[in-house]
């Protein structure tokens, strides 16, 4: 094991998790736990999935989805920024060559 590595035990569902990770990624790792222990709880206290994979599965999905829409969002404002520092940049040009 690297030496800036450490094993943590992250309880998700009842069951726990013993996981390797570096040090300084542990507290993201934590919340990223506490974040699905409680998504697979919510599906699971709805009643209308059964079975831990099962949970898992809708979780992941849902988490999926989640990383597409903020993907694409992202790709969008990438492309405003990009288009607007173009727009910035012919204004300076235009200023710097016709003073």
């Amino acid at each position: 094991m690297n030496t800036n590595q450490d094993s943590v035990t992250l309880p998700i569902l009842g069951k726990e998790y013993k996981i390797v990770c570096d040090l300084e990624e542990q507290d993201d790792l934590f919340l990223c736990a506490q974040q699905l222990d409680a998504q697979m709880r919510k599906i699971r206290d709805s009643g209308k999935i059964n079975g831990v994979e099962r949970i898992a599965v809708m979780v992941a999905l849902n988490l999926a989805h989640e990383l597409h829409q903020e993907k694409r969002q992202n790709q969008a404002l990438r492309q405003q920024l990009d288009e607007y520092l173009s727009g910035l940049s012919n204004k300076l040009e235009n200023v710097l060559e016709n003073p």
